[in-house]
């Protein structure tokens, strides 16, 4: 039997409140990329690239070291949590920088109990929470990745993520059209899988979870509904890898007028 969604997220936090270094890891490897885009919004040029990936690195620490207040009673929703914390950690940096302007000590940082809880948190904005939706979606297709035979992931990425016909894929990969459609079934199977997993690990309250599994998977989803999942995976991850190379567009632009 598979593993309940509140199962996985007392896990995941449970690793998080024991120091776990892999699962800091996977807190960066997933979220990384949208802290860092959001950090650069804020900085508004004021911060260099280095500093952009401190702050993003300093907030998933802060936020693990958090993690000993998290009372799900209070409704704070991961998202909220994760851009909480990023916000008060790029206040702080510019407290530190005005500080030194004026010549000041730097004020330790600390986490206080009220943007911790429910009340005082920020408000996301829709491009934000699609940015952490996006970012569950690419993970659910890394995990897939990794535990699919090559030839097996080569098709899902050609036919779905590349959008390439069955019949160009049967080509390339010198196998019939029918296997493609076996060996794609099975890897949507898996991705969905995935995706279940990965949002109840990042979703501190109910509402986040079902809001979360009622977007990636639909209700009681059927064959039916292959097509459109398909086409909701596909516009999703083009949208993370445009974005992502639009950013490092930004950071290469920004690296060479700073030398």
């Amino acid at each position: 039997m598979p593993p309940l969604p509140t199962d996985l997220t007392t896990g995941f936090v449970g690793r998080l409140r024991a120091r776990d270094p892999q699962a800091w890891f996977e807190l960066w490897e997933t979220f990384g990329p949208v802290l860092r885009s959001q950090l650069r919004r804020w900085g508004r040029g004021r911060i260099g690239v280095e500093t952009v990936q401190d702050l993003s690195q300093e907030t998933l620490a802060a936020l693990a070291g958090a993690i000993d207040q998290h009372d799900p009673s209070r409704g704070a929703r991961f998202s909220t949590w994760l851009l909480a914390i990023a916000k008060y950690t790029f206040g702080d940096e510019m407290d530190r920088r005005m500080a030194k302007k004026r010549g000041e000590g730097r004020k330790p940082l600390s986490i206080e109990e009220e943007w911790v809880g429910a009340s005082g948190l920020p408000t996301p904005s829709e491009s934000y929470e699609q940015a952490v939706f996006g970012a569950k979606i690419e993970a659910a297709i890394r995990m897939t990745e990794r535990e699919t035979e090559f030839v097996e992931f080569s098709i899902y990425r050609m036919r779905i993520l590349e959008g390439k016909s069955g019949k160009e894929v049967a080509k390339a990969v010198a196998v019939s059209e029918p296997t493609v459609s076996r060996r794609l079934a099975a890897v949507r199977k898996r991705v969905r899988g995935h995706l279940t997993e990965v949002i109840a690990k990042y979703s501190f309250t109910e509402e986040e979870l079902e809001e979360g599994l009622r977007k990636a998977l639909g209700t009681n989803p059927t064959k039916a509904d292959d097509a459109l999942f398909d086409e909701a995976i596909a516009e999703i991850w083009r949208r993370q890898v445009d974005q992502r190379a639009e950013a490092a567009a930004r950071e290469t632009g920004q690296e060479g007028a700073t030398r």
